[in-house]
């Protein structure tokens, strides 16, 4: 960290140190207020808790624990529990079961409208505004006013979830201990006997689906037995060793079909040769018959030709019959062997089809055994369920209230109301640009402080003027001196004859400071004219009360009426002569600016050895700036915490302005008390061994 953040921070304590009494006041009132809330307006309120654990039981989800298997100990079983807990659905139980909507803690319908309802809906009223209430049916009346009552329920509940555990509490709070303390209680109980009454339901529901279910099934199995009886009836069906011996024929006729198929092979190409043949030798040769062949060398008698040609037809005759009856044979074999595959394969399909039947009449029998005892194992559960939680304890009736927590409210006021003060301190501390330092006015505006004037502990200004001559030991007085002293060497070549003393605005003490340094100049022996040059208020007036306000003043002696010397005071406590101002209807910058007031100042310069005008606040007149012309060294008072450096920047502008030389800036009213609160060194002005009071 820094120097100038160590500062930095080092300041901010100080400030809030001196303002101690402030954030002090802001923090009694802070635990003031708290304490009339926890005391006069809070309503006590009672926390009843119960507490409930879940019980964690995975079972597989395949035997009769299928419809009352108990939860998970995972986290999202324990939100979906809390939550289960915190449910409207279980909320509207516990609001029918003890008649809350009867009670206007919990139902809003039956309360008295609060202050802050009243005046709403009076200004509702005035601004011709409707309330916004939503008109429902007469038949959500009801509806409408127990979701009411259960939400302001839930408002009143809470739900916690032990860390690392399957343990819940339920903590209510009402402004009943009993009341409390029941509800907590029937929350419990109702949450297990929803858990119950859900598996009950859910054993219903399948007892109820299984009983469904199993009818289909039976239904189903008795169509699928009696198809396959009804099948076997109506359809010729072959044992193995039947269909053995089919197949066997099937293979033997396939069999003497290709035998007969050769012979008709044979027989037909016999056939064919013999037709083909037309010589008696061809015949006898296609014929290859012995007699043929003994009667053809004896072909030419026509006996044996005759007998030839009738021996040959003979022949052809026989091979057509042979050809005819391999033809024929060959036909039945095949239409035989047809007959018995066709019969083959329809034996095969029927056989495919009644298995097909008996395993879907199987299948269905299986099934519905399965569900009949499924049927059977469910409705033995019925009224034997456990429920997934059990309470570890219930709710005890609290002794006293919970809420409000009057210390902690104090306290909690207490510290608000230092910080409220701190705040609020600090936010003045930020705005306020007031001058506190001769540091500081020198810095914001590079002129030098000629001095800084404590604050003189006496009130009224007579008093004040008395104070600086009977205590010329003082702080003040030695802060004047301070300042008679700058004035003197503020000018090396020529000490400054005429002096003029002005601020920025009104009440910054340059009055007092002017008359102080009047008599500081006179103790020194020196002649010394005052001048009252704010004409406007002639405040050096109140200063010298055994003068009228209607004497003869400045306007006399600058018109000629008065000679100097029979207009001055002589003021009894310094010693110095004072000109008052006086009363006039003209216009007191033309009066200063005209020649006769640069007159009076030379004839002034010779009459006396010191001159000091108290001037008007220069950002409010321009007397000053206009008076400034004349003398020879400008004084600026500057009040301690009060005056601003802006309004100092500018009235030294406005000085730069005209040309007129400010000699310095003087600090008056400082408080030195203060000042030290502020962190500054400012303790030398209460050493008693220099100054006295």
């Amino acid at each position: 960290m820094s120097d100038q953040e160590s500062l930095d921070i080092f300041s901010l304590l100080q400030v809030l140190w001196r303002n101690k009494l402030w954030i002090l006041l802001s923090a009694a009132l802070g635990v003031l207020m708290a304490g009339y809330y926890a005391y006069m307006l809070a309503v006590p309120t009672y926390t009843a808790r119960a507490v409930v654990m879940l019980n964690s039981r995975q079972e597989t989800v395949v035997d009769i624990q299928s419809v009352v298997s108990g939860l998970g100990a995972d986290t999202s079983v324990v939100n979906t529990e809390v939550e289960v807990l915190r449910s409207r659905t279980l909320m509207t139980k516990v609001v029918e079961k003890l008649d809350l909507t009867s009670d206007p803690e919990f139902n809003l319908l039956l309360s008295e409208p609060s202050l802050i309802d009243k005046l709403q809906a009076q200004v509702l009223g005035y601004l011709g505004i409707e309330n916004g209430n939503v008109q429902v049916l007469p038949e959500m009346e009801a509806k409408q006013e127990v979701d009411g009552t259960v939400s302001q329920l839930l408002q009143k509940l809470s739900v916690v979830n032990v860390p690392q555990s399957l343990v819940f509490q339920i903590v209510v709070t009402t402004e009943n201990p009993v009341k409390s303390s029941t509800i907590a209680d029937m929350i419990v109980d109702q949450y297990i006997l929803d858990q119950i009454e859900a598996k009950y339901n859910a054993t219903e529901q399948a007892t109820s689906w299984l009983a469904e279910r199993v009818s289909q099934l039976q239904a189903r199995l008795e169509n699928a037995e009696e198809q396959v009886n009804e099948f076997r009836a109506n359809t010729e069906l072959l044992t193995p060793e039947g269909i053995a011996a089919q197949e066997r024929q099937l293979s033997d006729l396939r069999e003497r079909i290709t035998n007969t198929e050769a012979l008709l092979e044979t027989t037909g190409e016999r056939l064919s040769r013999l037709e083909a043949a037309q010589t008696p030798q061809e015949r006898a040769a296609a014929a290859d018959d012995a007699q043929l062949k003994a009667l053809l060398p004896r072909i030419g008698d026509p006996s044996i030709r005759s007998s030839i040609e009738s021996r040959f037809q003979q022949i052809v005759a026989r091979a057509e019959l042979e050809a005819g009856r391999a033809r024929s044979q060959f036909e039945t074999l095949h239409a035989s062997a047809r007959d018995v595959a066709t019969m083959l394969d329809q034996q095969g399909k029927d056989q495919i089809r009644f298995q097909q039947l008996e395993r879907e009449s199987e299948a269905a029998r299986l099934l519905y055994q399965y569900f009949l005892t499924r049927l059977n194992e469910t409705a033995a559960q019925q009224g034997i369920h456990q429920a997934d939680s059990r309470p570890l304890s219930f709710a005890v009736i609290p002794n006293g209230a919970s809420t409000p927590k009057k210390a902690m409210l104090l306290a909690v006021g207490l510290v608000i109301g230092c910080m409220m003060g701190s705040v609020i301190v600090l936010v003045l501390e930020l705005r306020n640009d007031s001058i506190r330092t001769g540091r500081d006015l020198e810095a914001g505006t590079g002129y030098p402080v000629l001095a800084q004037v404590p604050q003189v502990p006496v009130k009224g200004r007579i008093a004040t003027a008395r104070y600086f001559s009977e205590n010329p030991t003082s702080a003040a007085a030695e802060a004047v001196r301070n300042l008679r002293t700058s004035l003197m060497f503020s000018n090396m070549d020529r000490s400054p004859e005429v002096i003029m003393v002005c601020s920025a605005v009104a009440n910054e003490g340059k009055t007092t400071l002017t008359l102080a340094l009047a008599q500081n100049f006179g103790a020194m022996g020196k002649r010394v004219l005052l001048v009252d040059g704010d004409i406007r208020r002639r405040t050096l007036t109140e200063y010298t009360p055994s003068v009228g306000r209607e004497k003869t003043g400045l306007l006399a002696v600058l018109s000629g009426d008065a000679s100097l010397e029979d207009t001055v005071v002589r003021n009894e406590y310094s010693g110095v002569d004072i000109l008052l101002g006086e009363k006039t209807t003209a216009n007191a910058a033309d009066i200063f600016a005209s020649n006769r007031f640069g007159e009076f100042i030379k004839s002034a310069r010779e009459k006396y050895d010191l001159v000091l005008i108290d001037t008007p606040p220069v950002l409010i007149v321009p007397d000053a700036r206009i008076i400034s012309q004349s003398v020879d060294a400008v004084v600026l008072a500057v009040r301690w915490d009060a005056t601003s450096l802006d309004q100092v920047t500018e009235s030294l502008s406005l000085f730069e302005t005209v040309n007129a030389r400010v000699a310095g800036l003087a600090l008056t009213q400082v408080n030195t008390r203060r000042m030290q609160h502020y962190g500054y060194d400012y303790q030398h002005y209460n050493k008693n061994e220099y100054y006295t009071n």
